[in-house]
């Protein structure tokens, strides 16, 4: 997809949002109860986080997405292909200065050199294993941004065309266990990593978005 024919159909987004990919919704596949929990208890909001769904045009105009595989090390969601994002300080005026604080930290974004600029947010989801209530904000850059992975928190780096998270594109089926838990998901296959869970369910509503 064209960065430019991208921007047409982003900006402004929609104020009605298209759901992602159903496939891509981790259910149980035992006895228990066959979906897992998508919001916090009531009275118990999550701690409130924010992720930055970079979109820029590389050489050739294509609009591509900025993802990050994380540092293997202890944690929640260590080794996994996410956002680069985390969880809102006191000192951050919105959730979009969390997510753009991050994204210095994480990816080193000098959000001025790349002409940055955020235009929205996606559908806020809960992620029970941390207790995370995460707000996607979008933005776009007007070229690629110089970007380098801080070795604490990012092992690399990847930046695939949007293109790969259409409706129609290719969704791998995986069964695994994690934490005794049975669970069959939809993932997508980026550079050899699988791309699953929250940031696919980001991915695909905002490919479902560009597909409208």
């Amino acid at each position: 997809m064209r960065f430019a024919d991208m921007l047409l159909r982003l900006d402004p987004l929609p104020v009605e949002l298209p759901a992602p990919a159903d496939v891509l919704i981790p259910v149980m596949i035992d006895d228990r109860d066959l979906r897992l929990p998508r919001t916090p208890p009531p009275g118990q909001p999550g701690r409130a986080a924010a992720v930055l769904v970079l979109l820029y045009p590389d050489i050739e105009g294509t609009a591509r997405v900025v993802l990050t595989e994380r540092a293997s090390r202890d944690g929640h969601h260590s080794g996994e292909v996410s956002f680069p994002g985390g969880a809102a300080e006191p000192d951050d005026d919105d959730l979009a200065a969390t997510a753009l604080r991050e994204a210095t930290e994480e990816i080193a974004l000098d959000a001025d050199a790349a002409g940055l600029r955020v235009i929205g947010f996606l559908v806020r989801f809960w992620i029970p294993v941390s207790d995370f209530e995460v707000t996607p904000i979008v933005a776009v850059a007007t070229h690629r941004p110089t970007l380098t992975a801080s070795p604490a928190e990012v092992a690399r780096i990847v930046e695939p065309p949007m293109a790969r998270f259409m409706p129609g594109a290719p969704i791998e089926i995986v069964e695994r266990t994690i934490r005794d838990w049975p669970i069959r998901y939809g993932a997508y296959d980026v550079e050899g990593l699988s791309v699953w869970g929250a940031t696919a369910r980001i991915l695909s509503q905002l490919g479902a978005i560009l597909a409208r």
